[in-house]
């Protein structure tokens, strides 16, 4: 199963490699559109170190969903693929806050239960999730905010 996945990983980088490179050929992210430089999104999730660090990322990125999960969880290991995922595949940036390492952060978050995904737009929270959700479901609210 780890070699599928590491096959998957490996798919989904080269395809992000080849739309950076269209875009980046074809004129796109020049600066003319507005855009924050260096606020592309990333194709990795990124590994929130504290309630700063989280304000930091939503005010950089349009859309941020966010992961609060615990490594001795279950089902988040099951969203794991889901969430690695949707940070190569979309436009959101993707952050992932370990609940028991930031414990506080996950209270402000609201998250109660793991796995708990917040998907924030404009800075504000727009959709909290509790539990594991379907990858096509979790691209449509992401594409409903960008």
């Amino acid at each position: 199963m780890s070699d599928s996945m590491d096959d998957e990983r490996q798919r989904i980088r080269e395809q992000k490699k080849r739309e950076l490179r269209d875009r980046i050929e074809n004129g796109a992210g020049t600066g003319d559109s507005g855009a924050v430089e260096g606020a592309e999104s990333p194709d990795e999730p990124i590994s929130i170190r504290g309630s700063d660090h989280l304000d930091e990322v939503v005010s950089e990125h349009d859309v941020v969903l966010v992961d609060c999960y615990a490594d001795w969880c279950g089902p988040c290991q099951m969203l794991e693929p889901t969430i690695e995922a949707l940070a190569a595949e979309t436009d959101a940036a993707v952050a992932k806050v370990d609940v028991d390492a930031n414990q506080r952060l996950a209270q402000q978050l609201g998250a109660r239960g793991v796995p708990t995904l917040v998907l924030y737009a404009d800075g504000e929270p727009v959709e909290r999730m509790v539990g594991v959700q379907e990858k096509a479901s979790l691209k449509g609210l992401i594409e409903q905010h960008s």
